[in-house]
Formats: structure tokens, C-alpha cells, sequence
């Protein structure tokens, strides 16, 4: 079972290799959005970066990080509010 900061690397990675392995970003939505409330806020920030830079949509995750931010925006430091305000501009 992957933990949040596992599922924030593989998808981080794939991101930045340029591989937006769909079956895998589709596995990690799903896990994600179950594990959201475990998610740091850095986890949450890169998480959707790589999806939106991956190209591939995940409406649910993306609305699940959404909630979950909400509720500790104050845990985001400026760089992972930039990113994830750019990833929801970009998805």
C-alpha cells in the first residue's frame, strides 16, 4: 500500500520524466482521494502539479484535494500554493 508521500513521488516523477502513465495516475487517484486527509500539504501541492502536468484529468482527486485544502490552507507554504493554484488553473 502506498502512503501519501510514496503516491506524491511516483506521480511526481512520471510528471517530470514526461510519462503520464494513465493506468497508474488512475491507480494513484483513487488511493489518493481515500488517503486525502493523511496528505501533508506539500504531499497534496506536488500530487496535483503532476497531474496537471501529466496532462491527465482526475476530476475527483482534484475535488477531494480541493476539500481536504480547505481545511489546512494554513499548512502551505508560498511555493506549494503556487503550484497547486497553477495546477488548478491547468487541469
Amino acid at each position: 500500500e502506498f502512503n501519501p508521500q510514496n503516491m506524491a513521488n511516483t506521480v511526481w516523477a512520471f510528471a517530470t520524466a514526461g510519462v503520464a502513465a494513465e493506468t497508474l495516475f488512475g491507480a494513484i487517484a483513487s488511493e489518493a482521494q481515500r488517503q486525502v486527509v493523511d496528505f501533508k500539504s506539500q504531499e497534496m501541492a506536488n500530487t496535483v502539479w503532476a497531474f496537471a502536468t501529466a496532462g491527465v484529468a482526475a476530476k475527483a482527486l482534484f475535488g477531494a484535494v480541493a476539500g481536504a485544502a480547505l481545511n489546512r490552507i494554513g499548512d502551505f507554504n508560498p511555493q506549494e500554493m503556487a503550484n497547486t493554484v497553477w495546477a488548478y488553473a491547468t487541469a
